[in-house]
């Protein structure tokens, strides 16, 4: 791998992570107008279809046939990766605050770290091992001071760590599927295996009819949720993993949360304290660590 690959690589996990950081700032100004989490995640994954064709449509590449194990695989990655990632999530913060389902969801990446090296029969780096430590240790100090007051629901717990090991296992079998189908098809077709999965979920649990009665600013937090935060970073992602992997791709990922937190500031009048300005620094100096080329 040459240099600049490696940096775009990097550069293209920044962009994934900041896309999908934006998800919490346009979900929270959606909800004001009373839409359920359940048809919000259905609306965002449907407008997240033609998007895609359009991409397809304007790329106009030439594809092979997918192999029967690629098929399934695709199938696979699309059901864990934004169908019961995203299922497991919202069912969860039906009971457990918002901090607390933050925090569990920071573990992905360790996960994805310690399921590549397992799976793909590695090793982990001391300097791998030190950008985990001092993410985490970052990230628990910048959440520390919502914690107080959270509520703890075991079942509900149990769900958000549902979503984080399926979202772990989607970015660690991942990367062999994209090198042999490419990054771009293999995004495209995962995702739409989780907006059709998504779909028939709605219908079986819904009425239709709940869809159209949503008001029109619903529809565009989910037109701009659907782009900036979904097909976009995705594409990013897939691309990042291509290069540097998924283990390297999901620590950069951390910085999600983070930049939520920014986000935050600025559009929902949120604020950080000098605790919580101390951990922004912790978690940018392990992610520092993770881009640096030998590890």
């Amino acid at each position: 791998m040459t240099q600049s690959d490696y940096l775009t690589g990097l550069s293209l996990a920044i962009l994934a992570a900041t896309g999908f950081a934006c998800k919490a700032i346009f979900v929270k100004l959606a909800y004001r107008y009373g839409v359920d989490a359940t048809t919000l995640v259905t609306i965002r994954l449907l407008l997240v279809l033609p998007l895609i064709a359009m991409m397809r449509l304007f790329r106009r590449a030439q594809t092979t046939p997918l192999s029967w194990h690629d098929r399934s695989m695709v199938f696979l990655l699309g059901i864990l990766g934004y169908y019961l990632a995203s299922l497991f999530d919202f069912i969860g913060l039906e009971t457990v605050s918002a901090s607390i389902e933050r925090l569990i969801l920071c573990l992905y990446p360790t996960l994805t770290v310690l399921l590549s090296a397992w799976w793909n029969k590695t090793t982990i780096s001391r300097r791998m091992w030190c950008s985990m430590l001092l993410t985490y240790c970052g990230m628990a100090i910048v959440l520390a001071p919502d914690l107080a007051g959270a509520r703890l629901d075991l079942p509900g717990m149990l769900f958000v760590v549902a979503s984080t090991i399926s979202y772990a296992l989607y970015l660690t079998w991942s990367p062999p599927v994209i090198k042999r189908i490419g990054a771009m098809r293999f995004a495209e077709l995962a995702l739409t295996m989780s907006a059709i999965s998504m779909f028939v979920h709605y219908a079986l649990t819904r009425p239709i009819t709940l869809l159209t009665t949503q008001p029109l600013p619903v529809w565009g937090y989910g037109l701009i949720m659907a782009l900036v935060a979904t097909v976009l970073p995705l594409y990013a992602l897939s691309a990042a993993m291509a290069r540097i992997g998924a283990g390297k791709t999901a620590l950069i990922g951390s910085l999600g949360p983070v930049l939520t937190l920014f986000m935050s500031m600025g559009l929902l009048d949120e604020y950080l304290t000098p605790l919580q300005w101390g951990g922004v620094c912790v978690v940018l100096t392990g992610i520092w660590l993770v881009g640096q080329r030998k590890t």
